[in-house]
């Protein structure tokens, strides 16, 4: 009996230990999203892909990349949210000493805090940290590829974009500065003097195409306030237990402000014992989490509009490569045609982009969103997803997209590679593969989407809104409500659906009936029918039931609710 008692001992102390040491190791600045810095995000980047040794005897010709800017300062917007949060702080601490309470357990660095941007009327703008990331990656990709750096600088041979923002195109400066180091005789580090060029922010449905696409404005502004609806059950819950633990009446609102704080003052200053030190590492996944849902069904492929916007580009990417190819067969010199063409941008542009591309996927999802089929959303903490903000895009996250000549022998003459923050990633629409023949890339990859219009797709009178405000508003009525996959299946006709058990009633921008099926995992729908007395939303719920459906809302008879 001693010997057991000693046992469960040890297995407790155990327990506790390898816990302990869980928390010892957690590094919040792996958990930032959007916020993260460049060289974090390419630390816990996955290694384990092995890529493609087929392009080992080629030579690259041509190579496209698109970039976000690097680090910046927050922006006008949140300069004052963090205003705010600074009396927020001190209204808090002076209620306790008001009630006579203990402030033992409330952190010292809350008493008298002021944002470390005080003053700052000012946001935005590239800081010196996201400086060096794009002069160091410019350096990176000379040495990586020096056959196609090696020709005299011409803005014909290297054409560099960026947009009309500040960040952007400063960021496009820093990495020509790295880039073109010590080829030109000013100064002496031997700069030299490049164009960069930037269309109108206006007309720009290249590098901006989210500003310029009004379907798309149209969309985010009806699911913003949803999405916040999604995370409150989440904020509430961490509240509560900040609440609990630091003897402070922490809202939602607060919770949300004090991890935007804690992010920016992770990614910028390097300080990790403030506001991040509020958090438990459990609560900093689930925050984490929420921030990658949001990106995923506001910026990525939670709907197609998100990306099949970014049209544009990819169409310009293409017939970059195909000018390169036309070039080498017509046996033109190096020099005398594009070698590379560098665009610096935002993460409205290369999350889309990466989309577009079929980056970060799981198994039979390619074939989902050719179909313009909704995915199931990135499963919530401890379970494992590919999906996160850090990785995608961070401060500085690429794609390049390298195009290679092949020997004869070779099963295609002409190969495209694809790395992600410098590193070969797998497409699935290459059979998993970082290296995909020319026509196979193009015919699989880049044609379903460029069957597209730009016009068509983000032009007001196209129906494109209220296809996807209905299917964001389907797929996932609720943090609190999503245990493990919960796939909506169904059909809609009208403009509002109840939903059942006292759940507030639920709008949809819809004009004209139509029917709705958005399987997330591909499910046929359950015998409904689109008639206004009795359609009907099912939903299913988990992975292993085949015909389980439950229904989840019924139709509630009221007018339309379009803007």
């Amino acid at each position: 009996m001693n010997f057991q008692k000693l046992s469960l001992l040890l297995l407790v102390f155990f327990i506790v230990k390898i816990n302990s040491n869980a928390e010892e190791n957690f590094d919040v600045r792996q958990h930032l999203c959007t916020v993260s810095r460049y060289h974090v995000a390419k630390e816990i980047s996955e290694n384990s892909f092995v890529p493609s040794n087929i392009i080992d005897h080629c030579t690259p010709i041509h190579l496209n990349l698109v970039a976000r800017h690097g680090t910046r300062a927050p922006t006008k917007k949140k300069l004052k949210e963090l205003e705010a949060l600074s009396t927020r702080l001190q209204f808090l601490l002076q209620s306790v000493e008001e009630q006579k309470k203990s402030l033992h357990n409330i952190p010292a660095w809350l008493s008298g805090w002021k944002s470390p941007w005080k003053g700052k009327h000012k946001g935005g703008e590239l800081i010196s940290e996201g400086e060096a990331e794009l002069y160091e990656l410019g350096i990176r990709i000379r040495e990586k590829f020096p056959a196609l750096f090696k020709e005299e600088y011409h803005p014909d041979i290297y054409p560099i974009r960026a947009t009309q923002v500040s960040r952007a195109s400063a960021s496009a400066v820093a990495f020509g500065m790295g880039l073109f180091s010590g080829r030109g005789n000013l100064g002496l580090g031997h700069h030299r003097a490049f164009a960069v060029t930037s269309e109108s922010r206006a007309s720009d449905i290249m590098l901006r195409f989210h500003d310029c696409c009004q379907n798309y404005k149209a969309f985010r502004k009806s699911q913003e306030p949803f999405v916040d609806k999604l995370k409150e059950p989440l904020l509430n819950e961490i509240a509560q237990e900040l609440a609990k633990r630091w003897g402070l009446n922490f809202t939602r609102e607060d919770t949300s402000s004090l991890w935007f704080l804690c992010k920016q003052e992770a990614s910028l200053l390097n300080t990790t014992d403030q506001a991040c030190a509020l958090f438990s590492p459990s609560q900093v996944d689930l925050l984490e989490w929420a921030d990658d849902l949001e990106l995923f069904i506001l910026k990525g492929y939670g709907n197609s509009l998100n990306y099949r916007m970014g049209v544009p580009l990819l169409k310009d990417v293409i017939q970059s490569m195909e000018q390169a190819i036309n070039a080498r067969e017509e046996g033109l010199v190096p020099g005398s045609y594009e070698m590379a063409r560098l665009r610096f941008a935002h993460a409205e542009t290369l999350l889309p982009f990466s989309c577009l591309i079929g980056l970060f996927l799981d198994g039979s999802e390619f074939e989902l969103i050719l179909g313009e089929h909704p995915l199931r959303f990135p499963p919530k903490p401890p379970q494992k997803r590919i999906w996160h903000g850090s990785t995608v895009v961070p401060f500085a996250g690429n794609n390049m997209l390298v195009l290679y000549s092949c020997p004869a022998n070779n099963s295609s003459k002409y190969f495209v590679q694809v790395l992600h923050n410098e590193q070969p990633i797998p497409m699935p629409g290459c059979e998993n593969s970082d290296v995909c023949p020319f026509e196979i890339f193009k015919e699989r990859i880049a044609a379903p989407h460029l069957k597209h219009d730009y016009t068509a797709l983000c032009s007001m009178e196209s129906d494109q809104t209220e296809q996807t405000a209905s299917r964001i508003l389907l797929t996932g009525y609720s943090l609190s409500k999503i245990t493990s996959y919960t796939t909506v299946v169904g059909a809609i006709s009208g403009n509002r659906f109840s939903l059942e058990e006292g759940n507030p009633p639920v709008d949809f921008l819809s004009r004209k009936r139509r029917p709705f099926l958005g399987g997330r995992l591909g499910l046929p729908p359950p015998p409904t029918t689109t008639t206004e007395e009795n359609t009907l939303l099912w939903v299913k719920k988990g992975e292993g039931e085949t015909q389980n459906f439950q229904r989840l809302l019924s139709w509630g008879s009221t007018s339309s609710a379009s803007s």
